[in-house]
């Protein structure tokens, strides 16, 4: 087989085009997931704050007065 046979095979075989298809699929699954990690954050954020100051600002009550009982009668 002569040099410009096998460059012609070569040319021929389509063997790497599905990796190359992959790559290319891969790479638009890890862009889109990006894309809605960088979305997501800002609401996730703004929750998280919205969170915490309900947390900060919530009053904790003893359990005899949960009951009710403002003075223990027994």
């Amino acid at each position: 087989m002569n040099f410009v046979a096998k460059i012609k095979t070569f040319a021929a075989d389509e063997s790497g085009a599905v990796t190359v298809d992959w790559v290319v699929l891969t790479a638009a699954i890890v862009g889109l997931g990006i894309a809605v990690i960088a979305s997501v954050r800002s609401g996730t954020q703004s929750v998280g704050t919205q969170i915490q100051a309900s947390l900060s600002s919530a009053q904790i009550d003893l359990l005899g007065n949960l009951s009710g009982n403002q003075g223990g009668g027994d």
